[in-house]
């Protein structure tokens, strides 16, 4: 049976998720992590993919990030990200096989209030795993840059993002107001079940805008 053709625009961002296979580990070591934002850096520029926030999970991968010309540059990107990867990490920890599932999932995301959701989503999960109290005591997210101000080359801020305020301050004063309530419950199910299925996230009107510029239903 063929695999269903991702959902792909230029300028229009995606919440993609890569996780370990069968959910094992994918970061051991710190050195791991790192090496997985080095790469990933890396070939954000390659392919000209913009990045808008990030979490590493000890066995998956959050991204937010907007293709700029080339909407399979995305898709270019995780495959190279994943291949040369597990080939660090297996040389690495001294394992064969395969590291991450099959395929990365992913899907379209609307501008607000689903935005503003997939940032929180993507930041607050160490927080929902229970293994910190704020997303401020992760290291391995882009809270720290868009909360917080720190220097992270891989983070882009959206349009919207930069629109919360006039100055630096002011817009992540803005974005650090977001993580004051926890998502609704439907929003969070909303963001998995697109997610998983490949679909847009996002009103019915943004639904029919990508049908009409995909040719094809949402």
């Amino acid at each position: 049976m063929a695999r269903p053709a991702r959902l792909l625009l230029p300028d229009t961002p995606l919440h993609l998720i890569q996780r370990g296979n069968n959910r094992g580990a994918c970061f051991v070591h710190r050195k791991d992590a790192l090496h997985y934002l080095e790469l990933l850096d890396e070939l954000r520029q390659v392919y000209q993919i913009a990045l808008h926030a990030y979490v590493l999970m000890t066995n998956h991968v959050h991204l937010l990030a907007t293709p700029r010309e080339e909407p399979q540059g995305v898709s270019q990107m995780m495959k190279e990200l994943g291949q040369r990867y597990a080939q660090y990490f297996n040389r690495r920890h001294q394992r064969t096989g395969g590291l991450f599932e099959g395929r990365y999932r992913s899907c379209l995301v609307a501008e607000e209030p689903y935005l503003f959701a997939c940032y929180r989503y993507i930041e607050l999960n160490p927080v929902r795993a229970g293994m910190v109290a704020r997303p401020a005591d992760y290291e391995w997210s882009s809270h720290h840059a868009n909360a917080l101000g720190r220097d992270d080359p891989l983070v882009q801020p959206h349009a919207i993002y930069t629109g919360l305020g006039a100055t630096p301050d002011k817009r992540r004063h803005r974005y650090r107001e977001l993580f004051r309530s926890e998502l609704p419950t439907h929003l969070l199910d909303e963001i998995r079940q697109q997610t998983r299925r490949g679909r847009a996230l996002g009103s019915e009107a943004f639904q029919q805008s990508v049908a009409r510029r995909l040719g094809s239903a949402p």
